[in-house]
């Protein structure tokens, strides 16, 4: 049985060859930095604010991508403290635009919800959330 992905699609984009080193393989700091947007874009909607990466633990190349992969990045919400959240975020590949699906990499990304002056500020209680944010976070 296949494996599969946990948390929501939440970005795609295609691997191209600006994205490589000299040795042809694709960067593995531009797969972290797409890991990143999308769990930036996960704990701002749960946060409903800015929010800041802070670390990130446990990541590991399971799989090379390669140019003309799409790379599909997935996002959990997995814990959420007063002014942070921990974003499990795993990388999936598409080789050759239709054929296998792998992963790639994982890893949890932590995140900090700030204000308007730039303050750790209190991340609202899932139920005061707007539905459409309420739907896309486990918590």
């Amino acid at each position: 049985m296949a494996e599969e992905t946990k948390g929501r699609l939440t970005t795609r984009t295609m691997a191209m060859p600006a994205d490589t080193n000299p040795a042809g393989d694709v960067f593995g700091g531009w797969v972290l930095s797409q890991m990143d947007i999308a769990a930036g874009i996960c704990a701002s909607q749960r946060a409903q604010q800015r929010a800041v990466t802070v670390s990130v633990d446990g990541m590991s190349f399971i799989q090379p991508v390669k140019v003309g992969d799409i790379l599909g990045v997935y996002t959990d919400v997995v814990e959420v403290g007063r002014t942070s959240m921990k974003i499990h975020v795993e990388a999936w590949v598409r080789r050759g635009q239709i054929g296998s699906r792998e992963k790639v990499t994982e890893a949890i990304f932590k995140f900090v919800a700030l204000d308007q002056d730039g303050n750790p500020t209190p991340v609202p209680d899932k139920n005061d959330l707007p539905e459409y944010a309420a739907e896309d976070c486990s918590l």
